[in-house]
């Protein structure tokens, strides 16, 4: 199929899948998170989550996924805001993160924050963010360990997949816009993300522990393949089928990692194409939907913020608009 024809083909299943009720729950959303952002341009409330990196990086995306670009359109504003203090949080090291910000696993916000330059720096070719995404990338480079995975800080030695998925995303949207990664930093981290993949198709956390799989790190296992280059195979099949079997059933049921979860799984649906993804996004669209407070928020989980799960709420449901280059087919 030519190039044209495909983005025809994603255009009438945007229209088709992103209703009338859908722009407005996104809308209400979006409203909601302009408001909350701090004068230094962070997201991201309580003792815990207050000006976090991670936060902030996804607030931004889901504006970028509204067609915003920093400085332009209509949360211009917000998401320039959001890239000077993601800039001003980059330590002469690469190291992103923000003294503010209580965090025990300070890698996913440095590896949120690296994919929200990248896009960034994809959109606007500037040359002090492409400054600081080159050693964002550097230090997840030097970061990863001899298994081939990620961990909570730079210096760890042990891996997990939760981690790991944050830097291959980051490392594959850096790629995408003109950033060299090595080769065998990618396969190395396949290595890793297929060895977490249990016998039912799931994955689970750490290679060192014969854990049961669950949906969240399963959802991240493919996306992971799937940022790593790996489209298809026993792993991307086997991972499919496991998520399927966890379709959501529009009672907006908040587990733990709820948002973490339908984040990528929603992402794992999009790539694998219409088979998976008429069904899964009907279903999460809906169980969303229901869950919207007044306020136009999401009622957080009990591992984050309002923020945090608001703009994953709104990043989820944008995916079919294709806005956003590291979402795209």
């Amino acid at each position: 199929m030519a190039q044209t024809e495909i983005n025809r083909s994603i255009d009438s299943q945007g229209k088709k899948y992103y209703t009338l009720p859908t722009r407005t729950a996104v809308k209400r959303g979006l409203q909601f998170l302009a408001e909350r952002q701090h004068t230094n341009g962070s997201f991201g409330s309580g003792s815990t989550f207050k000006s976090n990196v991670a936060v902030t990086a996804l607030c931004g995306m889901a504006f970028l996924a509204d067609g915003s670009t920093p400085g332009r359109g209509k949360y211009g504003i917000q998401v320039q805001k959001a890239v000077d203090f993601i800039l001003a949080s980059c330590k002469p090291s690469g190291y992103i993160i923000s003294p503010e910000s209580i965090s025990h696993g300070p890698m996913y916000g440095h590896g949120f924050a690296t994919l929200f330059l990248a896009e960034v720096y994809g959109m606007t070719h500037s040359k002090d963010v492409r400054a600081k995404l080159e050693k964002a990338v550097e230090l997840i480079v030097k970061s990863q360990n001899a298994k081939g995975g990620w961990r909570y800080t730079p210096e760890s030695k042990d891996a997990d997949l939760s981690v790991t998925v944050c830097q291959i995303m980051a490392l594959r949207a850096a790629r995408n816009c003109g950033i060299f990664i090595s080769k065998d930093v990618i396969d190395r981290c396949i290595d890793y993300v297929k060895q977490s993949q249990n016998p039912d198709g799931g994955f689970r956390y750490q290679l060192v522990r014969q854990a049961e799989s669950e949906f969240p790190r399963s959802a991240a296992g493919v996306v992971a393949l799937y940022s790593a280059g790996i489209y298809e195979g026993p792993e991307v099949e086997n991972g499919l089928g496991y998520l399927m079997r966890h379709l959501p059933n529009q009672r907006y049921f908040r587990g733990s990692h709820y948002y973490y979860g339908q984040y990528y799984a929603v992402q794992a649906m999009w790539q694998a194409g219409s088979n998976y993804w008429e069904g899964w996004y009907s279903a999460i669209r809906e169980e969303l939907l229901s869950g919207q407070m007044s306020s136009g928020s999401w009622r957080p989980d009990s591992s984050n913020c309002v923020e945090y799960s608001t703009a994953m709420s709104c990043i989820v449901l944008q995916i079919p608009r294709n806005n956003i280059p590291i979402f795209q087919r």
